[in-house]
């Protein structure tokens, strides 16, 4: 692909994740141009976070920082969560980009609202054979590992804040993942996956 074939793909059939801060986000799988496949790349045009960066920088070396003065972060602490602290793959090392089985349509994504407990959210997903499964995340939303045989794609519903007990059973999740009931059966969720940023201008 072509960089032109490439925003132009990613714009045709990836529906992308808003975002106010970072710009919307376009999920989807990537081949390498050694042939190396990678299941999991969030593409992003870099302008937003471009302008964030030069924003903070600027606020840190006057002081006005927020981070600074609340978590003892100085300025080079900001400058290298920003430069050093990435997951990242570089367009021109792209060939070829495909849907990733891994990224929940955004119809779906947009269900799973709100933490059921602190830091960690518990919600079971039903496929279109009518199987249910138990996921779960403490923080990022935009990849999921999925059961075997199954793609993002075979999802027909969420059910936000539950779990699938030890009996197999769908059951309202009240507890966190701290401190799960006894009937909590952690082999069974399926968590987030990593994945890297690919920043395109023009996307």
């Amino acid at each position: 692909m072509t960089l032109e074939e490439k925003i132009k793909f990613l714009k045709e059939n990836i529906e992308p994740i808003d975002d106010q801060i970072y710009g919307n986000g376009y999920r989807a799988s990537a081949y390498l141009t050694d042939g190396t496949y990678i299941p999991c790349v969030r593409f992003r045009n870099p302008k937003p976070l471009t302008e964030l960066a030069i924003r903070r920088f600027d606020e840190e070396r006057k002081g006005k920082g927020i981070f600074s003065n609340s978590s003892g972060f100085g300025y080079e602490d900001i400058v290298e969560n920003f430069v050093a602290k990435k997951n990242s793959i570089n367009e021109y090392d792209i060939d070829r980009i495909e849907k990733s089985p891994f990224a929940f349509p955004k119809g779906f994504l947009g269900k799973i609202r709100g933490e059921t407990t602190m830091s960690w959210t518990g919600f079971c997903v039903k496929m279109n054979d009518g199987k249910i499964f138990g996921f779960g995340s403490s923080f990022l939303f935009d990849f999921f590992q999925m059961p075997k045989n199954y793609v993002a794609d075979d999802i027909t519903e969420i059910i936000n804040h539950s779990y699938i007990s030890k009996e197999g059973t769908i059951k309202e999740h009240k507890i966190g993942f701290s401190s799960q009931r006894e009937d909590y059966d952690l082999s069974v969720i399926h968590r987030e996956r990593p994945f890297f940023d690919c920043y395109i201008k023009g996307l």
